[in-house]
């Protein structure tokens, strides 16, 4: 029994002296942002924790367009911010409600201009609502929204055309174009790690694919040289015209086999997805939704991967559609087939 007795106390002082050592672990640091000058007073903030943003000096403060996806990200980017300008962050710009491109607001100063469309912030009030999962706090929402197609304002000295021509990666997506430098801020409309033949469209948003091909279109005909990705480098007029054709095509298919009576499955099996750039080919020892990326969902060659992940309203457990499924949904619509 007293053997018994030393064995039990000498497990719970090992079990306490291990918990007590995890807990005095330091917090793992958010990984790094490189900071990209695009021109005298625009950067992009690549990587770091969550999506990219844009940085803008205007006269008296700074605006930024998406602002990481945690806390500690955010501070970051504060961080580098700091280094290249004494100037505070007055405004910031949400290109849609993903929480890897919302969450960081709590990192910023209260009272700070947020800006989105309309259907951003309604996302993000239902996420809120739904229990606050891939939301930020209620006092970080978008407190001044955008609703037209297109919206010109000029922000401490900055002329800034936003755009929405459709819901596309999600309902609330938003497009941030400076005139004076051409360089347009896309969100998760494009992204570079991903095919190019397979956007990011969450279905569960109200996302769509047809909605996809005009914004892209409506991006390609702006006076523009550069373009910030939601996830990735920056990119050229040339790369988005080459997303755009290679999705176009893909579409195409899609409606020319549901024309011709396919089902979905039969449609899925003819159009994989490709992999993402510089991940193994399909049945190569890639792990499943290894593809995937762009609003931090893994579903590039068709798995659910983590679905709902950041994304702000999204259920847990709900299943994310592949590019076709979503496609086949919206051709189908109002009729009639074997699925």
């Amino acid at each position: 029994m007293t053997y018994l007795k030393t064995l039990c106390w000498g497990m719970v002082v090992v079990v306490l002296l291990f918990t007590n050592s995890l807990a005095q672990q330091p917090a793992q640091a958010p990984p790094a942002i490189n900071m990209k000058q695009l021109k005298p007073d625009v950067y992009a903030g690549l990587g770091g924790s969550g999506g990219n943003s844009t940085i803008i000096i205007g006269k008296t403060g700074v605006l930024v367009v998406d602002a990481k996806q945690t806390e500690a990200g955010a501070k970051d980017l504060l961080a580098q911010i700091a280094k290249i300008t004494p100037k505070p962050v007055t405004t910031v710009f949400l290109t849609h409600s993903d929480g890897d491109h919302v969450n960081g607001l709590v990192a910023y100063p209260a009272g700070i201009k947020i800006i989105s469309h309309e259907n951003n912030k309604k996302e993000l009030q239902a996420a809120l609502t739904a229990g606050g999962r891939g939301a930020p706090p209620a006092d970080r929402l978008p407190n001044q929204v955008t609703t037209k197609t297109k919206e010109t304002m000029t922000i401490d000295g900055v002329k800034l055309e936003l755009y929405h021509f459709a819901p596309a990666h999600t309902s609330g997506d938003l497009i941030v174009y400076q005139p004076a430098t051409k360089i347009v801020s896309t969100g998760d409309l494009v992204v570079t790690n991903r095919a190019d033949d397979n956007p990011n469209i969450h279905f569960e948003k109200n996302g769509s694919t047809e909605g996809w091909l005009k914004n892209v279109k409506g991006m390609i005909g702006l006076n523009a040289d550069a373009y910030v990705t939601g996830h990735g480098d920056v990119v050229t007029k040339a790369d988005l015209q080459r997303k755009y054709d290679a999705t176009l095509a893909r579409r195409n298919k899609i409606a020319a086999m549901v024309k011709a009576g396919k089902t979905l499955e039969e449609i899925k099996a003819a159009l994989p997805d490709a992999p993402a750039p510089g991940a193994a080919a399909r049945g190569a020892g890639a792990p499943a939704g290894a593809a995937g990326g762009g609003g931090g969902a893994g579903r590039g060659g068709g798995a659910a991967g983590a679905a709902g992940a950041g994304r702000g309203g999204a259920p847990a457990a709900a299943p994310a559609l592949t590019f076709v499924e979503t496609a086949y949904k919206e051709i189908t619509k109002g009729k009639k087939t074997g699925n």
